[in-house]
């Protein structure tokens, strides 16, 4: 777990996980395996970032789940250059097999990144690796990436079509969710995505700023919905994991 003595910049940043904010939304959470889906953004790709802990998003996800469940299996299946329906091919039977209570898709990223782009077709394939995760009885998180066309390293170019296309994304991945009925972490239109801090050098992942905010915009999305269920951590007899 990040101590916020050690990480003075992410202890003072407004929009980081504040000292014990993560053990008191999570308190009580039933899941006792975890998995991660998709491309190079699930599987934690990054820089670090002066005053920020050296720890993907994904893998702080878990540490704080484990402090109530020290037991949880966490299983990052998420690989670099994946599109989504090699996600879904390569990937989701993996995650089937763990049978997690609580399982995270981020994929999609890779493939607006490529010369062609079908949006329809990359929101079926995102569809069926819910879809299938949450028929299986997994607690299924979607999330819509940040916003990178803002990352001084992209080209002024390429930054309007970039923009186009993340939205896009956030866009049907959210609307994939709401029909599912997968909770959905809304990075894209973060009021962080326009720094320029928040990215990597090579325009295309997050600086450690940008994993240590999107682990706490999953941590607050998961502790409010503990919440909204009245008594958290009581999962239901069909909830695995």
């Amino acid at each position: 777990m990040v101590t916020q003595r050690s990480y003075p910049n992410e202890a003072a940043d407004p929009y980081c996980l504040r000292a014990g904010e993560a053990e008191r939304l999570l308190a009580g959470h039933p899941w006792r395996r975890f998995a991660v889906l998709g491309d190079s953004i699930a599987e934690g790709a990054g820089e670090p970032a002066p005053g920020y802990a050296d720890e993907p998003w994904c893998d702080r996800i878990a540490a704080a789940l484990r402090v109530h469940q020290p037991g949880l299996e966490y299983r990052n299946l998420g690989t670099r250059n994946t599109p989504a329906a090699q996600v879904r091919a390569s990937q989701l039977p993996g995650a089937l097999a763990l049978a997690p209570g609580l399982a995270l898709v981020a994929c999609g990223g890779y493939d607006i990144l490529q010369p062609v782009y079908d949006p329809a077709a990359v929101s079926d394939e995102i569809r069926a690796i819910v879809s299938a995760l949450a028929d299986a009885g997994s607690r299924v998180v979607t999330v819509g990436l940040f916003d990178g066309s803002y990352s001084p390293a992209v080209p002024e170019p390429f930054r309007k079509p970039l923009q186009e296309r993340l939205q896009g994304l956030s866009r049907n991945t959210r609307a994939v969710a709401e029909d599912v009925g997968a909770l959905h972490v809304d990075l894209t239109w973060h009021p962080a995505g326009r720094d320029a801090d928040l990215y990597s050098s090579d325009g295309r992942h997050g600086s450690m700023r940008g994993h240590a905010i999107s682990a706490a915009e999953v941590i607050r999305a998961l502790g409010a919905e503990l919440a909204a269920r009245g008594q958290p951590g009581q999962p239901s007899e069909e909830e695995p994991g």
